[in-house]
């Protein structure tokens, strides 16, 4: 299992979690360590750790971020880390130096304040032996992709964009594979093979986080910056501007959508058909996933500082971890059913990880594997 983590040499370095809309940024800006951890996944044990860049940061972060805030992606032969304006970086899996990127310095911020830095958050994605990155910033925003072997670039798109915050999804659907990205002007996809644009609809929120998910043909793309706060499900093998007249709320490649219920920073959660949103103030939607129906609208029991992690699912429970360290276990299925609350006892901004039945699951200080042992 792989992790990445940015060490300031500041021992005041500051982060403030909660429930608030301040935008300011950290002014750490401190000589930092940008990492990547190889962590056995039955012990615990470090494998290897690798500093991948050294020095004083590029751009500013948000009070609530971190300079490594992308998460790392593997296929089983090379792990690549996005560390924004530091670069990106290629390891093979037992820790050997392949290949890095410099992609310059990159301004995510504020929209409408310039002079705000919220630095970098959507991580890579590896598929078919291309790196995607999803670089959207206050003054060229493009989709890039690299040669997963050699770090050369195969094609590069450029976009008419804001600063986003969402990592790109590549689904193989009946009408073939498509990328999408979420963003604000439009919510876009395109075919990762030479990174042509197949389709748009907009507008979204004017800051978007969430990561687009798909299932059964259709993708689920969401924001939730009011006053838009959407949520689009779009159906596979859409092509052209999509965007719905004044009114309308679905067509033909729009499945259905909803304006004033989008997450702001978890990604939604499709589970056995069933599309859960949760926000960051402690709010679950649950809705049917093909036809758009209200299941349910449940406020959490414990809230505490409120939620960034994102809900993930298996063996018929959702579980969602809040930012005190307490992590509520639902049933899943078309009823509110609030099952345990297990506390990690370490703040919990990450999305807990799933593989070969055990929950990965990242605090401020520490990694827990849970499940029962080999």
């Amino acid at each position: 299992m792989f992790v990445t983590t940015a060490v300031s040499s500041d021992p005041k370095a500051t982060f403030k979690p909660g429930l608030y809309g301040d935008g300011d940024a950290s002014e750490d800006r401190s000589i930092h360590r940008w990492m990547i951890i190889a962590l056995d996944t039955r012990s615990g044990k470090i494998r290897w750790q690798r500093v991948a860049s050294e020095g004083r940061p590029l751009n500013k972060r948000h009070i609530k971020s971190t300079y490594a805030s992308a998460t790392p992606v593997t296929d089983g032969r090379i792990v690549v880390a996005w560390f924004g304006s530091q670069g990106v970086y290629a390891y093979d899996v037992d820790g050997h130096f392949r290949w890095k990127v410099d992609l310059g310095r990159v301004d995510m911020g504020a929209y409408d304040i310039p002079t705000y830095e919220w630095g970098p958050a959507s991580s890579p994605i590896i598929w078919n032996g291309l790196v995607i990155l999803q670089c959207d910033t206050q003054a060229d925003s493009f989709l890039l992709a690299l040669d997963a072997e050699t770090g050369e670039i195969v094609w590069k798109t450029e976009r008419d964009e804001l600063p986003s915050w969402g990592t790109p999804t590549v689904a193989t659907t009946s009408a073939g594979p498509e990328l999408v990205t979420n963003a604000s002007n439009f919510i876009r996809g395109y075919d990762p093979r030479s990174g042509k644009e197949l389709w748009r609809v907009g507008p979204s929120s004017k800051i978007t986080a969430p990561t687009p998910i798909a299932a059964d043909d259709m993708f689920v793309v969401a924001s939730g910056r009011a006053p838009e706060r959407p949520i689009f499900v779009v159906r596979a093998g859409a092509r052209g501007d999509l965007t719905l007249p004044a009114g309308r709320s679905q067509s033909a490649s729009i499945v259905w959508s909803r304006m004033g219920r989008g997450p702001y920073m978890p990604t939604p959660l499709i589970y056995k058909g069933i599309l859960y949103v949760l926000a960051n103030n402690g709010v679950l939607d649950a809705f049917d996933l093909r036809s758009g129906q209200e299941l349910y609208r449940q406020r959490l029991p414990l809230i505490g500082s409120g939620f960034s992690a994102s809900p993930i699912a298996a063996d018929d429970k959702i579980y969602l971890s809040n930012e005190d360290g307490e992590m509520l276990v639902l049933a899943a299925g078309q009823k509110y059913a609030h099952l345990a609350t297990n506390s990690m006892g370490e703040l919990l901004m990450a999305t807990p990880a799933l593989s070969e039945g055990a929950m990965y699951v990242r605090s401020s200080a520490s990694v827990f594997a849970v499940g029962r042992k080999p």
